[in-house]
This record gives C-alpha cells, structure tokens and sequence, in this order.
C-alpha cells in the first residue's frame, strides 16, 4: 500500500459516489487501511465548495452505512480528507485548478493518483484526454472505469482506445463489482485450494451449470439508461459472464494478476456461438408486466417507461464451454428484474449416480448440488443424499452441508467495493476485467443483440414477483432439468 494517495472520482457527487464509494472508503478508514496520507477528491459540476460537500457526504454516509458503524472520531477523520472541485469538462481553466490542487503537497511526485470514473462512458475519453493534457498522468497514475464498456463490439473497441491512448494497460482497472464478493473470491480458494472437489468439476462428473442474478427491484430511477441497454447488456454480458469464467476456467499456475485473466479469456475464447439457430432456440428474453413484490402492487415496466419499448428486464440463455473439460455440459443463465427474489447464486449439478444399490429404500436419490451464495447471503451449501435415523430399511432424504460466511467467520464481510478500492491503490488488477476479456465479451454476445433487434417479436410478458417468463422453465426441460432454487 502506497504511503500517499490522491483518489479523485469524476462524478463525486453522483449516486455511485455517495452510496457505494464513500462508504467504502470510510469502512477502509475505520479498518485502518487507507494510506496514512489520503485525499479523496471529488470533481462534479455541482457548485460546492468543500464544506458544502463534506455536509453532503456526511449525511449520504449515515443513510448508506450500516447501523452500529459510524464513529465520530472516524468521520472527522475521512471528512477532513475530502475536497470538491466544480468543473466543466469542457473549461481548460477548471482544469488548470484541479491540478493545482493534486499539486499541492509535497510528496506529489511519489503519490498515486487514482482517478475513477463515475460518469457516463462516453466521457471517459474526454476526461483522460484533459488529465494527459494538463499532465496529471505519469508512472503512478491509474484510471477505474465503471460499466457499461461500450454498448457493443465497436463502442467498447472505441472506448477502450480512448482511454488506451492515455494510459497504459497495466493502469488501466475495469471493474466488476461481483469480483469482489467474499463469495466469489473465496469459489478460487474452494476449487484450486482443496482436492476433492477437482477430480468431479469436468463433464464426467458435473451434468449442468446454472447461474442466477435475480432482482426483486424494478428500473426505478434507472429507467433512462436501462432502455437503452437491456438485461443482456446490463448483467450478461459482464456479471454473469464473468462468474461462469471463474467456475470453468482452467487452475492458473499461481493466482497472480494476469494468470488468472488469462485463463478467464480463454473460457470467453471457448464460448459456443451464438448463430442464429441457437438463438431461437437457447435463449428467452421477457419483461415484466405489473404484479406483486413482497406483498406489495409494483408498476408494469410500460409504466415505468413508457409503452411500444422492445427492451427486455429479463435473460434466459443456454451456452456451452467448448473445451476438453467442459465439452457436452450445458450453462443455464439467468437475470432478471421484478423476480420473486433477490439472489444471486451459482448452481453445480453433479450427475446421478451411475447405479441406483438400495432397489427397496424409501425416497429419491437426487443429484448432489453445490450452491454458491453470492449474494444477499454470502456462503455455500452442498446438497448430499442421507439414510435418515430409525430402523427398519433405508429411508433416504436429501440434506446439506452449509457454509455461510458471516457465522463461519465470525466478522463482518466488506463490501465488494471495499476490497477493489484497496486493489486500486496497491496496483493489484487480479480481479479486474482486461480488454481482451471486455471484448471478447461483447464479440460473443453481440449476435444476440443483432438477432432480437432483427425480429419483430417482443420480449415475452412476465408478471412482477414470478420467476420470469414460463419459457425460461421450458428451456431447462426439454433438457430433461429444472432451474435448482436454493431449498428445492
């Protein structure tokens, strides 16, 4: 960890910042864990000036924290670490102030400089062109660009040469806050630290792979963007992607910052294509219509926009990892909006076993599952067959073994943005996306895009507070298979 830091977000006073980067960089203060010299820099094109904002952040933070966490002595702490700069991106002389600010300390030579991009994509360009330009970009500097990346193949292409102009690729931190998930980091530890898992996680042993994002939340304020973009652009196309990465990748040689998204690319590499067949066939795209959440009556997403919009709030596909390992093994994916729950999870479904020794026990054998609770609690469970207690034969019902993170671990979990904020600031880019990898993302799921833009068909009408349209059920059991819900 560097001993001087300068972390300035672009867009400081943006949702983003206020709600999921403050908070995590007070949560690192508390822990102790910032460099000892940090400022946190926010650029808007709000007019306020410092303590104007430090109000601001003052209050976001006792609405975005966790009850029971906010200490005095640590909010003092991270507000006198905080300075706003109103600028127009377009305005040279705001900009000859803004470095004048970075300049002003003494160390400004050995200080990493963080600048994070909190604002529409189509900006990145133009902000890294206007720090190379006032010479705010050296050796130390790195730039964090938030989602979407493009909103295809060509877009990500230019958005990445933008940015690739300015900075090198080694500064260069495309985040993905699911890679931050304890789960998610801890489904590398869970494969490559342990034996027995490693012999079954190949098509001889594993019959499918399923992988949920659900959300119980409509667009709500999100609604401008989320037309123009779509379930798939949205979550598919980095989210889940990613997370089918990290469960078919091959072992790394050592987890280190580019070995394991090298493997990760060869997984995108290895991705079935997306031919026009197949699209019929394997993927399912729905909207949702008005319904209950949690007992209460939400909107139809015609409501929420506006009606005649083809853009879909919900993903169904079918996909296959053509490589040695994987070879024959389907992957289900799955997102949505308006679902009947938040989850997010990762289901292995290992196959049945090859015979069936007890002909006159009570109850199924079912398949072993290994679930990975990403979200909204952090843990895993595998789900074996047991002999229950009690004479008289074999009576067979399914149990589990459970591993849920806050109790095994008796501490808080961090936020995601918690620990990729660190990363940021020690230059550890492990767990984040490479332009290799965004691309060859985009290459794969743009005929996707292409082929429902083509047709006339609309996305299938899904009621609010279900589990999605009924085709997306239909697209697991002409296979033979049901989509595998945590306690079923």
């Amino acid at each position: 960890m560097p001993e001087t830091c300068d972390f300035t977000v672009f867009g400081g006073t943006g949702d983003l910042a206020l709600r999921k980067l403050l908070p995590a960089l007070y949560m690192r203060d508390h822990e102790g864990q910032l460099p000892p010299d940090t400022r946190i820099i926010a650029v808007s094109h709000s007019d306020l000036d410092d303590a104007a904002y430090r109000l601001q952040v003052r209050a976001a933070l006792a609405e975005h924290l966790a009850p029971g966490v906010l200490r005095e002595d640590v909010l003092e702490r991270l507000l006198a670490r905080l300075h706003h700069v109103t600028l127009d991106f377009s305005d040279p002389d705001g900009w000859h102030l803004f470095h004048g600010l970075l300049k002003d300390r003494p160390s400004y030579d050995e200080t990493v400089r963080v600048y994070y991009l909190a604002v529409a994509p189509r900006m990145f360009g133009q902000v890294c062109e206007r720090l190379d330009e006032i010479g705010a970009v050296d050796e130390h500097a790195r730039v964090v660009m938030e989602k979407p990346i493009g909103h295809d193949l060509e877009s990500a292409r230019a958005v990445n040469e933008s940015v690739g102009r300015v900075f090198e690729e080694r500064q260069i931190f495309r985040i993905d806050h699911y890679l931050g998930k304890e789960s998610v980091q801890n489904l590398l530890v869970t494969r490559f630290a342990n034996t027995f898992l490693e012999p079954l996680w190949n098509s001889s042993w594993v019959d499918h792979v399923q992988i949920t994002v659900a959300e119980s939340l409509g667009v709500g304020s999100r609604g401008g963007y989320y037309d123009q973009a779509g379930a798939l652009r949205d979550m598919v196309q980095n989210h889940l992607l990613q997370l089918l990465c990290l469960v078919a990748m091959e072992p790394p040689t050592y987890v280190d910052r580019e070995t394991v998204r090298d493997e990760k690319l060869k997984v995108l590499q290895a991705l079935k294509p997306m031919t026009p067949e197949v699209i019929d066939r394997d993927t399912v795209r729905g909207r949702y219509d008005a319904g209950q959440v949690d007992g209460e009556v939400v909107a139809s997403y015609d409501d929420e926009v506006g009606a005649g919009s083809r853009t879909e709030t919900f993903v169904a596909l079918k996909t296959e990892v053509q490589n040695w390992r994987w070879a024959g093994v389907p992957f289900y994916l799955r997102t949505g909006k308006r679902m009947d729950r938040r989850a997010s999870e990762i289901v292995v479904v290992f196959k049945r076993p090859p015979h069936s020794m007890f002909p006159q026990a009570e109850g199924v054998t079912t398949p072993n599952r290994l679930h990975i609770l990403v979200q909204p609690d952090e843990g895993m469970r595998l789900h074996l067959t047991a002999k229950e207690p009690g004479p008289g034969g074999y009576r067979l019902r399914p149990v589990s073994l459970d591993l849920a993170y806050a109790t095994a671990f008796d501490q808080r979990l961090p936020d995601a943005y918690e620990r990729l904020l660190m990363d940021v600031m020690k230059g550890n880019p492990t767990l984040f996306m490479r332009r290799d990898e965004v691309e060859a993302a985009w290459a794969w799921a743009e005929p996707v895009l292409h082929r429902w833009a083509s047709t006339p068909e609309q996305p299938l009408g899904y009621p609010a507070g279900t589990a999605g349209p009924t085709a997306a059920a239909a697209l697991l059991e002409r296979d033979g298979r049901t989509w595998q819900e945590l306690d079923s």
